[in-house]
């Protein structure tokens, strides 16, 4: 390793930055942080982690869902991630790619209609037809019936905070919930999707 690759960060009480060489933390997360942390602010942005991220088809990650995981791990809600915020959401995107890759059967890089559905049965979910239906036409941003690694991740992001909302209002646990409208709209904007 080189001098820089050995710099790790570590984020202090107020979320400030000191940097300090570390051979045994993980260089190479530290790495990606520093080269993507552009105006070097010791957070990132959700257009910095987009450079960060692959989707694994040679095409930019999508700006929503960056957005969307900033959102989840941003613990201060100033619409950037400190390094520790950063390697949390590593994590989970690390854990999202191992799911989407036993899902996608013929190893194309996207799944097709029947492999989200699978995906989604195996997560619990029971989705009519006509709602998988919905969920292609929305996540499916290069039109070819098909969704890309970073719009799965958008559309489990989604469902995931929908659902806790939906719970949170589904007392008796039956399924069903009665919401007046501006309370349907305050759920739908407070998940911040």
């Amino acid at each position: 390793f080189t001098h820089k690759e050995n710099e790790v960060l570590q984020i202090n009480e107020h979320g400030s930055r000191n940097c300090h060489l570390c051979a045994m933390a993980v260089p190479s997360l530290a790495v990606i942080f520093n080269n993507v942390d552009a105006d070097r602010s010791g957070r990132i942005s959700a257009d910095e982690l987009q450079r960060a991220l692959s989707n694994g088809t040679w095409t930019p990650f999508n700006p929503e869902t960056c957005r969307l995981m900033i959102g989840m791990f941003d613990s201060d809600r100033d619409g950037a991630i400190n390094f520790a915020e950063f390697s949390a959401l590593w994590e989970y995107v690390n854990q999202w790619t191992q799911c989407f890759r036993s899902f996608d059967r013929d190893g194309s890089g996207n799944i097709d209609k029947d492999e989200l559905s699978a995906a989604l049965r195996q997560f619990g979910y029971r989705l009519s037809e006509r709602f998988i239906d919905l969920l292609m036409i929305k996540f499916d941003r290069t039109h070819t019936h098909r969704v890309n690694f970073d719009d799965f991740i958008q559309l489990c992001v989604v469902l995931q905070t929908l659902t806790a909302s939906f719970r949170d209002k589904d007392a008796d646990r039956d399924g069903v919930i009665t919401v007046g409208y501006e309370e349907f709209l305050t759920m739908v904007f407070i998940c911040n999707i």
